[in-house]
Parts: C-alpha cells; sequence; structure tokens
C-alpha cells in the first residue's frame, strides 16, 4: 500500500522508512532507524528526484504509481550516486523506457560503474547552472563536489524556492509519521542524530561543505528536503547554523568531554575523580564516555560538539590501549580541528600512552593540550590528588577565558588549492608541480588557489 505525504501543490515526499537495519553503511549504529527521502514533482513533466535504498524499493514503487495514476516518469534527477539513493535506477529506466536520467558527468561515469546501463541513451547531463523546465516549474542544478562524493549535486527549484539538499542537512532516523522538523522537537529528539549523521558522514569535508554554503546563501530557500530525516519548512536558518560551525570546526558548546580506556578500573577512577573535581568548579553539563564500549561514531560527535576534551587511557602492550588509539585516528580522518584537550596516562611499568596520545592530538589542526599530563602508575595514590587539582584548574581556566581554540601552538597561515574537477582541498604553501589529486586523479594544472 502507497504511504505518501503532499509537501506542495504538486510535490510528493515518496519515500520509505528502514527501522530493522542496524549499521548504516555496515559501519555506524542507527538505534532509531533511518529514512530514505524521495521526492516526486508532478508538472506537465514529471520528475522523480532520487529513488530509495533496496531496502525500501517496493514502497517507492507502490508510491509512484498510486500518484502518477498510469502517467510515465519524464525525468530522473540523481543528486547523488550513493546506493541508499540510486539503487532502484535500473528498475526505473526498466518500467519508463523513455525516462531521462538527469545528472552531471561524474554521475554518469557512476552509473556506468554500478550498472549495466549506458547512460548515453538515457541521460541528460547538466553542469552548473543549468536549468530544467517542467512546466509550471524549473529547476537549476548546484555542483557540490565532495559533499560528500566527487559528483555529489543539489537541485533548486527556482518557482517554489525548494532546496533538494542530497546529504546535506540530513540525519539518522527514521521518520514516525512526522515528516516535517517543525513537528518534532528536533532540538532535543533529533540534533544528536543530525550531528552524528554530519560528522560521521560528511565531516572531513568542511571546505566543501563551506563552498555549498556560500553557494546557498544566494538563495532563498523556503523548503529544504535531504535524503534523510525530516523536511524543514520553518527555523531553516538555525540548522544551516549548525552546519556553519561544524563545517568550520568550531565548537558548539564550551564544555569538557571525558573520555576514558580502562582495563581493571583504575584509570576510570582518575577520571570520575577529575569530572567531580571539574563539578565542584562550576562546570555543568560535563559529557562522560568509557571509549570500550562507546561506538566511535558517538564519540566523534561529541568531539565536535564539545570545545574541550579529557584523553584519559593505559599503556597496552606498550602502545595506546586501541579503543583510544581507534578515537584518536577517528578524530584524524574526520579533519576535526580546534580543540583543547588534557591528557591521563597509566602504566604499571612504563607508562608511554601520553605521549602517544599527544603525538596522535597535537597532528591535529589548531589542538592546545593542557598542562599538567598526569600519570597514573597503576592506581591514583593520595598524593597525587593536587596534580588532579590542578588539571582542573587549568580546564576550567581554559573555558572561562574564552580565547580562541588552539591558541598556544600557533601555525602558520596555509594555502589552499581546489581541484576544479572533484573539489578535493590540498593545504599548503604551495602546491607541487608533480602534485597529483589523490580523489580524480588529475594533475596540479586542475587545482587553482581558493581566496579567503
Amino acid at each position: 500500500m502507497y504511504c505518501v505525504k503532499q509537501l506542495q501543490e504538486d510535490l510528493y515526499w515518496v519515500g520509505g522508512n528502514d527501522r530493522r537495519l542496524a549499521l548504516f553503511e555496515s559501519a555506524y549504529p542507527i538505534p532509531q532507524g533511518v529514512s530514505y527521502n524521495a521526492y516526486l514533482l508532478l508538472d506537465e513533466k514529471t520528475v522523480l528526484l532520487d529513488t530509495v535504498d533496496h531496502s525500501v524499493g517496493e514502497q517507492l514503487w507502490e508510491n509512484l504509481e498510486h500518484l502518477l495514476e498510469g502517467r510515465s516518469l519524464d525525468y530522473l534527477v540523481v543528486n547523488h550516486m550513493e546506493p541508499d539513493h540510486c539503487a532502484m535506477l535500473q528498475e526505473a529506466v526498466r518500467r519508463w523506457p523513455g525516462l531521462q536520467v538527469v545528472g552531471n558527468a561524474k554521475t554518469m561515469t557512476m552509473i556506468r560503474q554500478f550498472f549495466d546501463l549506458d547512460p548515453a541513451t538515457h541521460t541528460m547531463t547538466v553542469k552548473e547552472g543549468d536549468t530544467l523546465a517542467t512546466g509550471r516549474h524549473t529547476l537549476t542544478f548546484v555542483m557540490a563536489p565532495m559533499v560528500h562524493w566527487p559528483e555529489a549535486m543539489v537541485t533548486y527549484d527556482v518557482t517554489t524556492k525548494t532546496l533538494f539538499s542530497a546529504d546535506a542537512f540530513g540525519s539518522f532516523g527514521a521518520i514516525n509519521g512526522n515528516l516535517y522538523a517543525d513537528e518534532v522537537e528536533f532540538a532535543q529528539e533529533w540534533l544528536t542524530e543530525a550531528r552524528r549523521y554530519y560528522t560521521n558522514i560528511v565531516g572531513k569535508y568542511g571546505n566543501q561543505v563551506q563552498a555549498l554554503l556560500k553557494k546557498a546563501a544566494g538563495l532563498e530557500i523556503s523548503l529544504l528536503c535531504p535524503l534523510h530525516g525530516p523536511v524543514w519548512r520553518k527555523d531553516i536558518g538555525w540548522f544551516v547554523e549548525k552546519y556553519q560551525r561544524w563545517s568550520s570546526y568550531q565548537p558548539e558548546d564550551r564544555q569538557v568531554m571525558v573520555v576514558y580506556a580502562s582495563i581493571y578500573g583504575h584509570l576510570q577512577n582518575a577520571a570520575e575523580i577529575l569530572a567531580m573535581r571539574l563539578a565542584e568548579r562550576g562546570l555543568q553539563h560535563i559529557a562522560m564516555y568509557d571509549a570500550a564500549v562507546t561506538h566511535p561514531s558517538y564519540l566523534l560527535a561529541e568531539a565536535f560538539r564539545c570545545s574541550h576534551i579529557v584523553l584519559a587511557a593505559p599503556t597496552y602492550n606498550a602502545g595506546l590501549f586501541p579503543a583510544m588509539e581507534n578515537f584518536l585516528l577517528e578524530l584524524k580522518a574526520h579533519n576535526l580541528q580546534n580543540r583543547t584537550f588534557a591528557l591521563l596516562e597509566n602504566g604499571t611499568w612504563a607508562p608511554t600512552s601520553g605521549d602517544l596520545m599527544r603525538c596522535l592530538v597535537e597532528g591535529i589542526k589548531g589542538t592546545h593540550v593542557l598542562e599538567p599530563v598526569i600519570t597514573v602508575r597503576s592506581a591514583l595514590k593520595e598524593d597525587q590528588l593536587p596534580q588532579i587539582d590542578a588539571l582542573a584548574d587549568a580546564l576550567a581556566a581554559s573555558l572561562a577565558c574564552g580565547a580562541e581554540q588552539g591558541s598556544g601552538c600557533a601555525q602558520p597561515a596555509k594555502r589552499r588549492y581546489v581541484c576544479k574537477l572533484c573539489g578535493y582541498v590540498y593545504e599548503g604553501e604551495t602546491l607541487p608541480a608533480d602534485f597529483v589529486c589523490p580523489l580524480c586523479k588529475r594533475g596540479a594544472d586542475y587545482f587553482e588557489l581558493q581566496e579567503d
């Protein structure tokens, strides 16, 4: 049976929800499920904006059959070629042989890779600023490379000021009847999953998100339609501001996050005492996590939210405890920047975890490491409590001063060179003449200096 939602006079949500999937992309827990959004425009020409994942494919066909009422589907706009949004593309072409698939040049390359389908016979290739008139509506296409794949683009309906934003402005979580963000308590019930979605899926590509936000700033948006999560018709600026902050790697909250790993509980005890000392100094909303039992996707999202991060980990096999090492590698892989860290290490005979953690976090741009770094040998002792107090004082003072993150570790400004083909960003004083883009394999002549 069909399950659709009318959004505007001739625009409908025709997606579906999956509440059975345990891991999104086989990597991220989704205890509240996930939605796969697709949109149908019924004009003189009919337009489907993206398809859905295989898991809800039958729901898509029932929705389309109900709304089309025997009409053909004229266009399928592919904003993003990831299989959770394009899995039904080939079947759509089979059902409507005259269907034109609309995408950019990189989209067409990926169609050949994913499907046994010749794009030359079924496609319309578009570039930045191209338009498609469907009758009453005019669609404009805006390229968004590396948000978060190189072929990504967004579609803007000039007539109704609707932005179909692909994977931008999405969220984990299935839709529970209330499709609009203003129909739910988004800040309380959805924001944590929206943040976790952004930081893990898109977080690495802050420069590219910033570029898209600059383009979007020139558009009047009355309806924001992402490929996952609720649709926005009110307070759009509030959510856009979150993306501005996340993509510029500025913390949402000046708060402390304590992440510890503890084999026998001794370092957990030290972390608990530190948290209590912080509370005694007036700090509120302290977030505390055991890295050994908390999925890294949650830790990463909290690291994007908080300004100060306490790391407490034991030495393990002469190295860093694996759960903590994995977390810190996730921070680097997702390009987190501008944070203040405090460190606690443990080791019964040869503690090295403090130096290893420092080495990893100092590779993060805009890092400031507070002193003292506390070394626990097996278990915290009474005579080390002054060190805990000193570190609590340093954290409280850093939070109170309001200084920019990263002060005390100033780094020379780097130039940004952007690949004109795929959007990859190289940072450095100069771009080497023999540099090859790791994404599209183009040479240095494809890069241009990004002006501030």
